[in-house]
């Protein structure tokens, strides 16, 4: 999306914000990489046997990452309106059209991989973020902790994407100062461990077991991340992140297709191997190839090749994307 800050924010500010939300935003893609993988291989195995890796996939890596992308689509959502009505004086058509063509790229992705999500992610923007852009921003985070709430009595799952859509846009439209990073933070933390373990003591009790303990655990692992980065950021890992994890975010949606096709024809190996090992060599190679080709592509282009497109489409014209080779500078897109 394109960027923009709110009324006083000062640009050095709003762009190192930016920033993090691309860390942020490749974060994700890297998790989202080996859950993916992990999950097409069990799924073609004809009777899979359970080794460590599954183990670790399902209970400490599957549903921490979609929630990341779930609540920074609704993040970008506020970004884009701003932006957009800067541009049109109809900002929510262009929006809609925006949403339609992600149902389209999600409509010729799910051919190929019927479990993804961004036709989902499409419709429930039209159905829920656009609505919501009425309201104001109180209402907003209030829908937003019920329906979160509400999906996670329920088992989780997809369920949880309209509420984390509205958490998102609540937020962005808040914009709580910084300060309030290392308590969320461990607070978050904290419960991330304890709804963990939580959901290991009692998951094979019947008495104890409760479906929400899952999701829970997922949503303050996702929490917990979502508030640490930004403050890892502060440190002296700031370099080595942003040079591995920002590309990666920057081209979410191209690498999130293009991983896909990494997967599907791996498929035959992966299935080859008799334990999971082969799901985490594929994603480190893929995501260390990802890495390097979208720190390249950038170089030379401002948006990933899908994210161009999903551009040109939005506005109906076709935008610059070629760099002018002088400028050194690469400013991240929201």
């Amino acid at each position: 999306m394109s960027e923009t800050r709110p009324a006083g924010t000062p640009p050095a500010t709003a762009a190192r914000r930016l920033h993090e939300l691309d860390v942020l935003r490749g974060f994700a893609v890297c998790g989202i990489m080996v859950v993916n993988a992990w999950q097409h291989t069990r799924a073609h195995l004809p009777s899979p046997d359970r080794d460590a890796v599954d183990w670790g996939v399902e209970n400490l890596l599957q549903g921490r990452f979609y929630p990341i992308f779930s609540f920074l689509f609704g993040l970008s959502f506020v970004l884009f309106l701003r932006s957009a009505a800067g541009r049109s004086r109809r900002p929510r058509a262009v929006l809609l059209r925006r949403l339609a063509v992600l149902a389209c790229f999600g409509a010729l992705h799910r051919l190929v991989n019927p479990d993804e999500v961004l036709l989902p992610y499409a419709a429930f923007g039209a159905a829920v973020l656009l609505p919501a852009s009425f309201l104001p921003r109180a209402a907003v985070a209030v829908l937003g902790t019920a329906a979160t709430a509400w999906a996670v009595n329920e088992g989780g799952g997809l369920i949880l994407v309209p509420g984390l859509f509205l958490l998102g846009t609540a937020l962005m439209r808040y914009a709580p100062p910084e300060r309030l990073l290392p308590p969320a933070f461990a607070v978050s933390a904290v419960l991330a461990v304890a709804l963990t373990v939580l959901w290991f003591r009692t998951a094979a009790d019947p008495a104890l077991f409760h479906r929400g303990t899952y999701p829970a655990a997922g949503l303050a692992t996702a929490a917990a991340c979502c508030t640490g980065l930004p403050l890892l950021l502060r440190t002296r890992a700031r370099r080595p992140l942003l040079a591995a994890l920002a590309p990666l975010g920057r081209m979410a949606l191209t690498n999130y297709l293009l991983s896909t096709v990494a997967i599907l024809a791996a498929l035959p190996l992966l299935l080859a191997v008799p334990t999971r090992a082969g799901v985490l060599a594929l994603s480190a190679a893929v995501l260390a190839a990802q890495i390097v080709l979208s720190r390249l592509w950038l170089r030379r282009f401002r948006y990933g090749p899908a994210e161009w497109l999903w551009r040109c489409l939005t506005w109906l014209e076709r935008v610059p994307n070629r760099r002018v080779m002088s400028q050194t500078s690469t400013a991240p897109s929201a």
